[in-house]
């Protein structure tokens, strides 16, 4: 499934929504949807503001993969601004932001930055637990 949303704050729920509903028809958990949420959330966030500057006039691409034991999510902007990689401990902020990433990496599986002259791209991985 692909998704298609303008740089405006707020859109960020649409992805919410999209990826609870797939999450919750391969049978992932309450707890797990709802860390999904906050990662496509964050994710997507960080694209409109950084990534795509707030333009309203270009989109964020959200990719939803459906594999046999996981769910992919890619979310790619316009690289205005090259997405920093992935740090191992947050530093603190005296503005209280800067959360994004660090949250992402803690809410699933996997998580690979990309960053590329014109493209940024997370892709973000959350296995199905096999019981």
């Amino acid at each position: 499934m692909k998704i298609c949303l303008p740089s405006e704050l707020g859109y960020e729920k649409f992805a919410m929504m999209a990826v609870a509903a797939v999450a919750r028809q391969l049978g992932f958990d309450t707890h797990r949807i709802d860390c999904l949420k906050t990662a496509i959330a964050e994710a997507v966030t960080n694209a409109i503001e950084h990534g795509n500057q707030l333009n309203t006039e270009i989109g964020v691409l959200i990719g939803l993969h459906i594999q046999e034991n996981a769910l992919v999510l890619n979310v790619i902007d316009q690289g205005y601004r090259p997405i920093p990689q992935i740090p191992a401990v947050r530093q603190e902020r005296e503005d209280h932001r800067g959360w994004g990433l660090f949250l992402i990496k803690n809410l699933v599986d996997e998580v690979e930055v990309v960053a590329a002259p014109g493209r940024n791209e997370i892709r973000m991985v959350a296995y199905k637990k096999i019981e």
